[in-house]
């Protein structure tokens, strides 16, 4: 099989954004040094969604031609293509860029228009037909390495959710810059909701949704518990009832642990929006015995250990 192995599957295409709103211009926004961060953000993690995997699809470069933002992608697998596909096709790729972009950038909804080409081909005109777009797609070769930008962009993204998941877990006592990224909850004057703390080894800790690297700690050391963690998150989410689980073990079987574990949390993630809390995981991995797993995405064995 390996001496016989066809050459990896390789392709290319632009995906071009439009904001609908005359208040948000994108290529201004990705123009402005405090901004850009954000902005890469959440294409980046937008992306990832739509294929199930932070390496399902690369940036090579993000263009700025008012009025549009455009993306030169390229794809490695043509599995992670059909996947970006059928997530741009349902339009759940493009909510969830207008979920990400609002949060990144701490505003209201943003309108977006989208379009999708490969080379001289415009994609949405043909999107029901699948194969095609696979076609068109693997005949434009991308003409670039990554952009030396991109790189730095993803060095950044990586110390800005460390740096909320740090502050996070100091429970927001320090005022943040008004570069910082904002936690997904706000807490009006001194006054907190029952929800926006929750208490662990009588400790309470700000609740927040979700971060990156929850989701890639949690997928790397839960093991082979994943399926347990999920039944009992299934208790609140629909998304996650028992074909689902059982579905994620075969369809990923081949990709190990961490992918099952990733792609469990993801769907966790995206049915529940804001409402996927680290109160709510750290629940569900209690229930299952996973003490040591929840001290790591609380902070306290670093703490533990520097202390």
């Amino acid at each position: 099989r390996m001496a016989g192995s066809p050459a990896p599957w390789i392709g290319s295409a632009y995906l071009f954004l439009q904001s609908t709103c005359r208040t948000v211009a994108l290529p201004a926004l990705y123009e402005s040094s405090q901004q850009k961060p954000s902005i890469f953000k959440a294409l980046k993690l937008a992306l990832a969604d739509s294929t199930g995997s932070l390496h399902g699809v690369d940036m090579l470069k993000v263009h700025c031609s008012h009025p549009h933002l455009i993306v030169q992608l390229k794809f490695c697998r043509q599995e992670n293509c059909r996947r970006f596909l059928r997530s741009y096709r349902d339009g759940a790729l493009r909510a969830a860029l207008q979920n990400h972009l609002q949060l990144s950038l701490a505003m209201g909804k943003v309108p977006l228009e989208t379009e999708l080409r490969a080379g001289s081909e415009h994609l949405d005109s043909m999107l029901k037909d699948e194969d095609r777009c696979l076609e068109c797609i693997y005949k434009e070769k991308p003409d670039r390495l990554r952009d030396e930008e991109i790189t730095e962009l993803e060095e950044c993204l990586k110390s800005l959710l460390l740096q909320q998941n740090i502050s996070n877990n100091v429970a927001a006592k320090d005022c943040p810059s008004p570069n910082s990224v904002s936690p997904p909850y706000s807490s009006q004057g001194s006054s907190l909701s029952p929800d926006v703390t929750f208490t662990f080894q009588e400790q309470q800790f700000a609740n927040r949704t979700l971060t990156l690297e929850d989701h890639q700690k949690f997928a790397k050391l839960v093991s082979k518990k994943w399926k347990q963690v999920g039944r009992s998150l299934q208790k609140n989410c629909r998304a996650l009832r028992d074909p689902v689980i059982d579905n994620l073990a075969l369809e990923y079987d081949r990709e190990g642990l961490y992918e099952q574990a990733y792609q469990l949390l993801l769907r966790f993630i995206q049915s529940e929006g804001k409402k996927a809390t680290i109160a709510r995981l750290i629940a569900a991995l209690e229930e299952n015995g996973l003490t040591s797993l929840s001290e790591e995405l609380l902070g306290l064995r670093s703490n533990e250990e520097s202390s």
